[in-house]
């Protein structure tokens, strides 16, 4: 899920060793997307579900940011823990 999250800064990164070529060693590569291990990943992923559950009804527990829930009728709840 880390793969696809969309980064808000510009994220610069060394070359793997094996990526590098001669001539090219002190280029970097420029992230365009989020990468497992990086520190903004865990964020933008929930960033991302949020904008997602809130455009399809959802709303976000004022108590705990991890429950989302939706009224769909008198009698029917629904109820998303994270």
């Amino acid at each position: 899920t880390f793969l696809h999250g969309e980064l808000d800064e510009s994220i610069l990164m060394e070359q793997p060793k094996w990526f590098e070529s001669k001539g090219r060693m002190e280029q970097v590569c420029l992230l365009k997307k989020s990468l497992y291990g990086l520190k903004q990943s865990p964020r933008q992923w929930y960033r991302r579900f949020d904008t997602f559950m809130i455009e399809h009804g959802f709303a976000r527990s004022s108590y705990d940011c991890c429950i989302y829930f939706k009224y769909v009728s008198n009698n029917i709840s629904i109820y998303l823990l994270l």
